[in-house]
């Protein structure tokens, strides 16, 4: 399943997000990990010292080897030169898997051992020196976007994308690329002021979306959120001295994180799998292909010189059993 981690800077989205990696290792799922956020700060919630995190690649920077390998021999991508953050997926191009080994992942990704178990992480990369005044974060997440086009996965396989604050999660289409998106919410005016905004944008594209309530203490908090925001509360979560621990850097064996905040943990993997049942595979298409034309006539067609809606394979609908032995991919 895909799933995104949303909200407002400082809710405690990238903390979430790291914590239900852990408890999805810990149950054993396959886990491709993905910092979206422009603060990139997930490495080191999962355990990454600052080095490490640092060392992390930049999945922007390796666009143009993303886009030659995902191209594959898909006769309507003219060169890597005209794919753009949207283009979708057809026949001939190649797709990406949770348990395989690419020449993205070697690129891109980096193994991340956790106290039950490992997954893989990659990073859109930080801010340099050399983007201030004239680049666009978005361009960065543009690989991501690009990865989750291609990507193909099953049950008990998980890409968890830890998403940029507030509503600039709308700045493309990649909020429908997921089957399940989690909006962490503080109890205050402020903490459901993003799901307003999520909500509203999100209703026309049938984005499944459910609101994690973070630091909690009590009934009172949890009947503000009902409140505010009704049947989409999925849980609560409360304090952690695990987490402050963890956040001092002496992070305690992940078994002895709160038995409430690990039963909430479970609710979220629950709630995930629920969504398995309702996937669309034809819908999920269509909006790739309704975003990918949209971005073509705004500016993809200017910046290539080419026709970019001729990318679009009318007959290629992206779907799991892609990921059989059987639906060979090009060499």
């Amino acid at each position: 399943m895909k799933i995104a981690f949303v909200g407002k800077g400082g809710s405690g989205k990238t903390t979430l997000s790291s914590l239900f990696i852990r408890h999805l290792a810990a149950n054993e799922a396959h886990v491709v990990a993905v910092d979206a956020d422009i603060n990139q700060h997930l490495g080191a919630a999962l355990g990454l010292d600052e080095n490490e995190a640092a060392a992390l690649p930049a999945m922007g920077a390796q666009l143009p080897l993303i886009k030659d390998y995902l191209r594959g021999t898909n006769p309507r991508i003219a060169s890597a030169a005209t794919m753009i953050k949207t283009t979708p997926p057809g026949e001939g191009s190649r797709l990406l898997r949770v348990r395989e080994d690419n020449p993205v992942y070697d690129a891109c990704a980096r193994t991340v051992r956790l106290d039950d178990g490992e997954i893989r992480l990659m990073a859109t990369g930080p801010f340099t020196e050399t983007d201030l005044g004239v680049a666009c974060y978005h361009s960065k997440v543009g690989a991501v976007e690009l990865c989750l086009n291609h990507l193909v996965d099953g049950q008990d396989e998980y890409v968890v994308v830890d998403m940029t604050a507030g509503s600039d999660s709308f700045a493309s289409g990649m909020f429908t690329r997921f089957d399940m998106t989690f909006l962490v919410a503080e109890p205050t005016r402020k903490g459901v002021s993003v799901y307003r905004q999520y909500k509203d944008y999100a209703r026309d594209f049938g984005v499944a979306l459910k609101v994690v309530g973070n630091k909690v203490q009590g009934e009172d908090d949890l009947d503000f959120l009902r409140c505010e925001v009704g049947d989409d509360l999925l849980v609560g979560i409360g304090q952690s001295d695990w987490v402050r621990t963890m956040e001092k850097g002496r992070p305690a064996p992940f078994e002895l994180l709160e038995a409430d905040n690990r039963m909430a943990l479970q609710a979220l993997q629950n709630a995930a799998e629920d969504s398995y049942e309702l996937r669309d595979w034809e819908r999920y298409t269509r909006q790739m292909v309704h975003f990918h034309l949209k971005n073509a006539e705004s500016w993809g067609n200017e910046k290539t010189g080419a026709d970019l809606a001729a990318q679009v394979d009318p007959a290629f609908v992206l779907h799991e059993h892609l990921s059989e032995p059987s639906a060979a991919q090009p060499a």
